[in-house]
C-alpha cells in the first residue's frame, strides 16, 4: 500500500527534527532495517544487574533509588565522562579507578588543574549497602546519591557547579534518550545525574574472596597463614572491633591518631590535626580527627592507606596498630596496644589479602553519546 505524499513529509519532517536535535532515530520494535545502533552503545549495551558475589547480601532492585539496568548504562557513562568535570580533564573514575578497586593508587587525589586534595578517594565497593548512611571520609553525605554530587561541584576536584553539569549534558544531544530510557522522559537534572551515577557505584560490587568461601564452609580456602590471621582479626588483634560484618567496616568515625602531630609549647592540642576530619561536617569538638572506618574489601588494592594515604603497605598499617596509632586528644580507645608475637603481622597481611574478591571489575567505555 502506497503512502501518501502528506505521511511522507511528516515522516521526513519528524527524521529531521531528531537528527537536528542531536538524537538517534529510535528503532521500531519488529521493525525491518532497523538503524544501527549508534556508536558508542557497543560498548556500553544495556545489561542485567550483576548477580552479588558470594558473601555480599545485596539486592539491587530494592534500592531506595531503583538501579535499573537502563540507569546503570547511564551512570556508567557519566561516572567515567570527564565532561561532567569544569575542563573536561576529571571524571569520577579519575579518583575512583577500575584497577585499584575503586580507590586509587595516589596518597591524594588530584582534581583539575592538578591540585592536590587532602585525603585519598575512599574505595565505593558494596557502598549502597551501609551499616549507617553516611559517605565520604568525614560522613558528610547521607545517601550515595548525595555523595555522588559532591565530588562535581567541589572546586578542587572536578570543579564545576551542579548548573554546570546539567548545561554541558543538555547541550550532548546523545545524552537525552538515555536519560529517557532510564527515567520515563528526557529531562536532563542533577538529581538525575546523581541518581544515575549511584545506580552505576551500586554495581560495583566485591565477594567471592578466599575468606567468603572459607566462610561458606570451604575450609581450604584460606592459606595456613591466612587461617592464622582470621583468628587474630576476630581474637587478640581486636581488628574486629570495628571492622566487622560483610563489609568490614562498622560505618562509624575514629581517631586512630593519623596525621596529628603535637602542636608548639602553649598552643591548643587540636592545632596537631594536620585535617580536621568529622569535626568539618558536624563542627562537634569531639568529632575533631574521626574518620569513617572504610571497607577492608579488596584492600590489597588500595594501596598507601589511611585518609591521607600516610602508610605504604598492609604491613606498615598493621604495626601501626600494633603500636597504639599516634596519641592524639580524641584518640579511640580501641586502639588498645596489641602485642604481637614474630610473625603475626605478616599472618594478618596473609588474611586481610584473603579479602579480595570479584565482581567489581571494569573499563571505561570507549566512546561517549555526542
Amino acid at each position: 500500500m502506497t503512502r501518501s505524499p502528506r505521511l511522507a513529509l511528516l515522516a521526513l519532517a519528524a527524521l529531521c527534527t531528531s537528527c537536528a536535535s542531536g538524537e538517534r532515530p529510535r528503532p521500531t520494535p519488529g521493525a525491518k532495517n532497523a538503524p544501527e545502533p549508534a556508536p558508542w552503545e557497543q560498548s556500553n549495551p544495556v545489561r542485567p544487574l550483576p548477580v552479588p558475589p558470594l558473601g555480599v547480601a545485596a539486592d539491587l532492585a530494592d534500592l531506595e533509588f531503583r538501579a535499573t539496568p537502563a540507569k546503570v548504562r547511564l551512570g556508567r557513562w557519566l561516572f567515567y565522562d570527564p565532561r561532567l568535570s569544569a575542563d573536561g580533564t576529571v571524571s569520577c573514575a579519575t579518583c575512583h579507578e577500575p584497577a585499584h578497586a575503586f580507590s586509587e593508587e595516589r596518597p591524594v587525589s588530584t582534581g583539575i588543574r592538578g591540585q592536590q586534595g587532602r585525603r585519598k578517594a575512599p574505595p565505593i565497593l558494596n557502598a549502597a549497602w551501609p551499616v549507617f548512611p553516611a559517605f565520604f571520609w568525614d560522613g558528610r553525605a547521607g545517601s550515595l546519591v548525595e555523595q555522588a554530587k559532591g565530588p562535581m561541584a567541589n572546586p578542587v576536584e572536578m570543579g564545576n557547579t551542579h548548573q554546570g553539569v546539567v548545561l554541558t549534558l543538555r547541550a550532548v544531544g546523545g545524552y537525552r534518550p538515555y536519560f529517557g530510557e532510564a527515567f520515563g522522559d528526557e529531562r536532563v537534572d542533577i538529581d538525575r545525574v546523581a541518581e544515575a551515577l549511584a545506580a552505576y557505584e551500586a554495581t560495583r560490587l566485591s565477594g567471592g574472596s578466599a575468606f567468603d568461601r572459607f566462610d561458606a564452609g570451604d575450609e581450604r580456602a584460606l592459606s595456613p597463614a591466612a587461617a592464622r590471621g582470621r583468628d587474630l582479626f576476630f581474637g587478640r588483634a581486636r581488628c574486629s572491633a570495628c571492622h566487622l560484618g560483610p563489609n568490614f567496616t562498622d560505618g562509624r568515625f575514629h581517631d586512630l591518631g593519623v596525621g596529628w602531630r603535637p602542636p608548639p609549647p602553649g598552643r591548643p592540642l587540636e592545632e596537631g590535626y594536620a585535617d580536621a576530619g568529622r569535626f568539618e561536617a558536624t563542627g562537634r569538638p569531639a568529632d575533631r580527627g574521626l574518620f569513617k572506618t572504610p571497607t577492608l574489601r579488596d584492600v590489597s588494592r588500595h594501596a598507601p592507606y589511611m585518609h591521607d594515604g600516610s602508610q605504604a603497605t598492609l604491613g606498615e598499617v598493621v604495626a601501626f596498630y600494633q603500636r597504639r596509632g599516634e596519641a592524639s586528644p580524641h584518640l579511640d580507645p580501641e586502639m588498645a596496644r596489641t602485642d604481637f608475637r614474630p610473625g603475626e603481622i605478616d599472618d594478618l597481611v596473609a588474611f586481610l589479602l584473603a579479602l579480595d574478591g570479584t565482581g567489581f571489575a571494569d573499563a571505561p567505555p570507549r566512546l561517549f553519546p555526542r
